[in-house]
């Protein structure tokens, strides 16, 4: 009987379900990493703590199941969504924290460039928020030293929570999101399903508040609703191949991500926090 293994990074932590070719969940692991509050209204991961809590997550599941690498047909991965990670592209170490999506440390940026709201509405069918991942990849480049620098010259990559686990899984060959990670980033033209030149050439605001073009480098090479990638480079998961990503979240096993997913932009499923989406 086959396997498939479904990864869910949360936002406060890990979970890992290996689940039958009939949906019956099999085994279970479960890894919290820490919370990191720099100040009042800013939170952080550190994206290697996410990414150990997944393999941990994963050996508990695995073990549990009494199976190993080689019985899985499958990855499936689930994910929290706007949460915005920048790393060095040859090796794989991040350059700051995560910052997450409950972080407000651009809310007075919105607020300056509001005026912007209705053309980036148009494109991407989100409101100007701190909570999406745009203003955070813009608060990065400006105020980490040389980062913007090195970002141009194509050193550096941003990703999703999914981006980075798949990165991880393919000991970096593999820089890739799907239509529901890249519709959370104020990046993402979601009529024309692919990254709008518009937004990241012209940046955002007016005269002085206008902010400098992000550099393209940044974004993810394949953008698909199904992934079929490499070999996992890591020793224990080596036979795997990671076949999807989604996000969302609610606590739904990420097996049907492995499978054929509607390509269509969109979310086909509720959340389960409030999220500024639309007004």
């Amino acid at each position: 009987m086959s396997r498939v293994l479904a990864i869910d990074a949360g936002t406060t932590g890990v979970t890992a379900l290996v689940v039958s070719d009939d949906a019956r969940i099999v085994a279970k692991g479960y890894r919290e990493f820490p919370q990191h509050f720099p100040r009042p209204g800013w939170v952080e991961h550190d994206a290697d703590d996410i990414w150990h809590a997944t393999l941990d997550a994963v050996g508990d599941a695995l073990g549990a199941a009494r199976i190993g690498a080689g019985d899985l047909a499958a990855i499936g991965i689930t994910n929290q969504r706007e949460t915005t990670v920048l790393w060095d592209r040859a090796t794989l170490e991040p350059v700051h924290h995560a910052i997450v999506w409950q972080d407000r440390r651009t809310a007075e940026r919105c607020d300056a460039i509001r005026a912007e709201e209705p053309r980036l509405r148009a494109r991407t069918g989100l409101v100007l928020d701190a909570y999406f991942s745009a203003t955070k990849i813009e608060w990065l480049l400006a105020n980490v030293d040389g980062l913007r620098k090195r970002a141009e010259a194509g050193e550096i990559v941003f990703g999703t929570i999914d981006t980075w686990i798949v990165a991880k899984l393919t000991h970096g060959a593999v820089h890739a999101t799907d239509y529901t990670n890249a519709s959370r980033t104020l990046l993402y033209d979601i009529y024309a399903r692919e990254w709008s030149d518009e937004l990241l050439d012209e940046g955002a605001g007016a005269g002085r508040r206008r902010s400098p073009a992000l550099p393209r480098g940044l974004l993810s090479e394949r953008l698909r609703a199904r992934l079929r990638l490499a070999p996992c480079a890591r020793a224990a998961l080596r036979p795997l191949r990671p076949r999807g990503c989604h996000g969302r979240r609610i606590q739904e096993p990420a097996s049907r991500k492995a499978r054929a997913f509607c390509p269509r932009p969109r979310r086909r499923y509720p959340s389960t926090r409030c999220r500024p989406c639309s007004r």
